[in-house]
């Protein structure tokens, strides 16, 4: 038999506590314009936040701003390097602060497209991870069974996996488009036949910075894709977050490959000899906020938390690199900054910082290098 007077009760108690369960606020994203609010209202110290801008101005990159020079003299060292992209003259220091998904203040001109050299990592790797999530490659099976046109033949290479290219753990070793791998910031030490016939490093076990091998990575998403890697980040990420159509996405000017009986232009991954993501700083941001909130998009989720959890995740071979994201594990890199923060960072003092525990995302443009550091700690001190 029903207890009326219990019944009464359950359902005056279920309506109290709705009455007086607070609306959890809904996460802000930008439309067609960025919502702008003052440090207060965000509880950030205006003066503080003040002094983090006035710092990235004060600590603009020192190069000139003709990238030409800039590129054909950072990379001196290297045999036969040269320029085959395009390369557009740099502007001066801006950036954008986002706090709880609103701009709380920016600096220079952010409107601005300029060239992001190795940002462009972080792009790549997620049109990677939108592969992996459409099942289209497993992350640990070698790319010989993926990219079977003789890149990765050998004893050596045909070991490499995905997951070695996206760490640059591969020691991969040929020649893309005419570029090698070993000519590529050779090592300080020997000469041409040093490093030609150097020691192969076991796939996973040694991580180098080198461009050659991350141009193979977009050469063989191209191969599974087989779509121009711009267009599926145009239709899966860039428009669905409403970046502007000002952004471009280069590779070298004979780097065309024949897939469907149609030439694609295989993009490069940095402007390392040109070309590479062409940017501004709004749609930057867009993109770090699309990370900050674990691939989501108001209510879509564009990429999937789990890829983003293997992005940020340390490599065997290097701690603090992901998948093609810098990490401050133990932090190491950032002592005064929380180690679960992670950032894109290119030539030039190019820089997503993205800080998932205080739901902060800083765009830096042409800050020095070494200065990211200092910076993201200068806006968290003005956290209240």
């Amino acid at each position: 038999m029903i207890n009326v007077k219990t019944t009464l009760g359950l359902l005056t108690l279920l309506i109290f506590q709705v009455l007086i369960t607070p609306v959890l606020a809904q996460e802000y994203y930008p439309a067609d314009t960025w919502e702008v609010k003052s440090p207060k209202e965000l509880d950030m110290d205006p003066q503080e936040l003040q002094k983090a801008v006035d710092f990235a101005l004060a600590n603009e990159y020192s190069g000139v701003n003709d990238l030409r020079i800039e590129i054909l003299k950072g990379f001196a060292r290297e045999p036969y390097h040269e320029i085959l992209g395009p390369v557009k003259d740099r502007g001066g220091a801006s950036g954008l602060i986002i706090k709880n998904g609103y701009v709380v203040a920016k600096w220079g001109d952010p409107d601005r497209v300029d060239m992001t050299f190795s940002v462009t990592k972080s792009y790549l790797s997620t049109v990677a991870g939108l592969a992996w999530d459409a099942g289209l490659i497993e992350i640990n099976t070698p790319v010989k069974e993926y990219v079977w046109d003789g890149s990765f033949e050998g004893a050596h290479n045909a070991k490499i996996t995905w997951d070695h290219l996206l760490t640059q753990s591969s020691d991969w070793s040929g020649d893309l488009f005419g570029l090698y791998d070993w000519a590529d910031r050779p090592p300080k030490e020997g000469g041409i036949d040093d490093w030609k016939n150097r020691i192969l490093l076991e796939p996973g076990t040694n991580f180098e910075y080198n461009d050659v091998r991350v141009n193979l990575l977009s050469y063989s998403l191209l191969q599974v894709w087989r779509e121009p890697l711009p267009v599926i980040l145009r239709d899966k990420i860039m428009d669905p977050i409403g970046a502007s159509t000002t952004w471009r996405w280069y590779g070298y000017e004979h780097s065309y490959a024949l897939v469907d009986g149609r030439k694609i232009q295989s993009v490069s991954g940095g402007g390392h000899s040109g070309g590479g993501l062409f940017i501004n700083s709004w749609d930057h941001a867009r993109f770090g906020l699309l990370f900050l909130r674990e691939g989501k998009w108001e209510d879509v989720q564009l990429i999937s938390k789990e890829w983003i959890d293997k992005a940020k995740s340390p490599s065997t071979s290097n701690p603090n690199y992901g998948y093609m994201w810098w990490l401050n594990t133990n932090q190491d890199q950032f002592p005064d900054v929380h180690e679960s923060t992670f950032h894109a960072a290119g030539f030039g003092g190019n820089y997503i910082f993205i800080d998932q525990e205080n739901d902060l995302l800083i765009v830096a443009r042409w800050l020095q290098p070494g200065k990211l550091g200092e910076l993201a700690k200068q806006v968290l001190d003005s956290l209240k």
